[in-house]
């Protein structure tokens, strides 16, 4: 709760909320909590847990599909969660395109997953992911939770990682940059004037298109920024090459 600060009355969100360990601390700060749990099976044992805690509403169903709007409705408010490591990739890209009313993600994932959300340019967990997040927040692993704190004990690290959500930086078609963004990561260790082949270029207009952005034809995606990424998918569009 200290990483998260939530405070008493707080709107909270916590999505796959299990049996309640989580959901009960939370519950315990004063917040007003929304827990989410797909599981069927569990909610009855969850219900049970929660019981003592007016302050905590159950949402059974798939975050990946909720209607955000209608479970949360207007307000702003934080998510805590430890997330479901199967899905916490697509969670959480999802969320920030369609759950604006969340102002902060405090969430416990698999370490490697949460490397490749704050991940910057040239770290070796860098890739697309990495550059969609930061289309729409900053991200930062706040620290590393070892695998020793749970019972039974997992066979993978996890970390805690915050996510702040923030206007985009950049002003460019997020439709072309996302393709842009998804064919240069799509080979690894190939280079973004390949990358630009496959978006139908012939040799030639890739490397125009590269130099026009001050970029070498043979830099890979690895090295790119989500400035660099804005700067090819604006020549892209502005040379009519792709739209």
């Amino acid at each position: 709760m200290a990483d998260a600060g939530v405070r008493a009355g707080e709107p909270v969100l916590e999505v796959g909320a299990g049996l309640g360990s989580l959901t009960v601390a939370l519950a315990e700060t004063g917040a007003q909590v929304v827990a989410v749990e797909l599981d069927r099976a569990l909610v009855p044992a969850l219900r049970e847990v929660l019981g003592p805690f007016p302050n905590v509403r159950v949402e059974v169903g798939d975050a990946l599909r909720m209607d955000w709007d209608h479970v949360l409705g207007a307000s702003e408010r934080r998510m805590v969660s430890n997330l479901p490591y199967n899905v916490a990739v697509p969670l959480l890209v999802g969320m920030l395109d369609r759950a604006p009313q969340i102002f902060e993600y405090v969430v416990m994932v698999q370490r490697e997953v949460g490397e490749r959300l704050a991940a910057r340019p040239g770290e070796q967990a860098y890739g697309a992911v990495s550059v969609r997040v930061a289309y729409r927040a900053e991200a930062r692993v706040i620290r590393r939770v070892p695998a020793t704190v749970f019972w039974p004990r997992p066979n993978v690290e996890s970390v805690l990682v915050r996510i702040t959500p923030r206007p985009a930086p950049v002003d460019v078609d997020p439709t072309v940059l996302f393709r842009v963004i998804e064919e240069g990561f799509a080979e690894r260790r190939k280079t973004m004037g390949n990358a630009l082949r496959r978006l139908g270029l012939d040799p030639s207009s890739a490397s125009r298109i590269m130099a026009a952005c001050g970029l070498e034809r043979e830099v890979r995606a690895e090295r790119l920024s989500l400035a660099d990424f804005a700067r090819v998918a604006d020549a892209l569009v502005r040379e009519g090459e792709i739209g």
